[in-house]
């Protein structure tokens, strides 16, 4: 066990799962809203129960189940990355690049915290 396991302190990644935690609360009422909106497609009673979506109503009558449905599904995968984001908070590789091996960016992190690749091995994909 010579080398130094380069990784984020375990308060630093305290305060990623505090992030993330956050964001899957968010994320996971949002996809409420996005399905209850889905649903009230069917029935479009005319109490609306989903104000949220009024912005999007003015727009477009109503929007599309398809956009809907995509919407949906954006929104699983980013609840998953999420949830993803925090087993490497547990095993400790959390904020470590897969490509390089070296910390990512905290700045990055913060925008977005299920990011597994620095912006360097970003520029090297392309």
């Amino acid at each position: 066990m010579g080398d130094l396991n380069i990784r984020y302190s375990d308060a630093e990644l305290a305060e990623f799962k505090a992030i993330i935690t956050d964001k899957i609360d968010k994320a996971t009422h949002d996809l409420e809203l996005i399905k209850s909106a889905y649903m009230n497609d069917h029935n479009n009673g005319t109490e609306d129960t989903s104000p949220t979506f009024k912005a999007f109503d003015e727009g477009s009558a109503v929007m599309s189940k398809e956009s809907n449905s995509q919407l949906a599904i954006r929104q699983q995968k980013f609840i998953r990355d999420l949830k993803n984001a925090l087993i490497r908070i547990e095993n400790k590789t959390y904020g470590v690049c897969r490509v390089t091996g070296k910390l990512i960016n905290k700045k990055r992190l913060e925008l977005v915290p299920h990011a597994t690749l620095s912006i360097e091995a970003k520029n090297m994909q392309k």
